[in-house]
């Protein structure tokens, strides 16, 4: 999410960002009166998996209940939307493979939801606003083809896809902090913080749109340091350029959750020195948009 985190929650209009890494869903029909679930990494290693049984979706076994509740918490409301889905007692081999690093916080909760609502054959949102309490903006990344602007209120939900492919984008770099991020838990952080959401939601609304049209890196830099403060003036968060980079030549933003996962800076620098300040401070992933 380029824009919008936390103030999507209560209608602002967000700018979400597909990336090109994401995770498959592999389904096999087999003899067995059971789910068969393997869930691999990057690497093809196992790293979850469970018998689930049809008749209620609970683990017969497992290696991981809390993922089985989760599981069985998504296929329920699958079937809630779908009765069709899972009728015939018939078992099934499902496979799927992350296609980025575990930790890294790219949506494999969010894509997997996807996944299963393409397999039910049910809306995506519909399943993920019944089996979650975010804003869904990361379910319509997940089948996107590009950038979305993405809106959640009361009065609608609507995403649409949207041209953003600025001429700065090589100043632009993603960095992974190492800090997976509880995003259940910077949501409950957020409504109990922030403060005026209407003016929020109508500053960080028109911020989302700016970004669009920005044409030149300071004024795209502007516009991201004009989002960090409202944020922070909203929820007395504090701002991760003020923690962790305060020497950083240009401009630092949080991605999603404050806290963790991934931060976006933009620079003028160079690629050289950018890649450089951030690797001397053990933060090797770093990725040009």
């Amino acid at each position: 999410m380029l824009t919008g985190e936390y103030a999507v929650l209560d209608g602002a209009k967000a700018l979400g960002l597909p990336t090109k890494l994401g995770q498959k869903l592999v389904v096999k029909r087999t003899t067995s009166s059971d789910l068969i679930w393997e869930s691999l990494d990057m690497k093809g290693k196992p790293w979850f998996e469970s018998t689930i049984s049809l008749f209620d979706f609970s683990a017969v076994t497992t290696d991981n209940q809390q993922i089985s509740d989760y599981l069985q918490k998504v296929l329920k409301n699958a079937v809630r939307l779908n009765s069709e889905f899972l009728s015939q007692w018939n078992g099934f081999k499902i496979e799927t493979q992350l296609e980025f690093p575990l930790d890294w916080g790219l949506g494999s909760s969010s894509t997997l939801i996807y996944l299963i609502a393409e397999w039910a054959e049910v809306n995506p949102l519909l399943l993920y606003f019944k089996t979650e309490d975010g804003s869904g903006y990361d379910v319509a990344c997940a089948f996107a083809d590009g950038p979305v602007e993405y809106i959640n209120s009361p009065e609608e939900v609507s995403y649409t896809e949207v041209d953003f492919n600025p001429k700065f984008k090589d100043q632009l770099y993603f960095i992974h902090l190492g800090k997976k991020q509880d995003t259940k838990l910077g949501i409950k952080e957020y409504l109990k913080a922030v403060k005026n959401k209407a003016n929020l939601v109508k500053s960080i609304t028109k911020i989302t749109e700016d970004i669009r049209s920005a044409t030149t890196l300071s004024q795209f830099q502007n516009l991201i340091e004009n989002h960090e403060d409202l944020i922070a003036s909203h929820t007395g968060f504090s701002k991760v350029k003020d923690l962790l980079f305060s020497d950083f030549d240009g401009s630092v933003k949080s991605l999603g959750a404050w806290g963790g996962d991934f931060v976006l800076a933009a620079s003028d620098a160079g690629s050289e020195k950018v890649r450089k300040y951030f690797a001397d401070k053990r933060l090797q992933y770093i990725f040009c948009i």
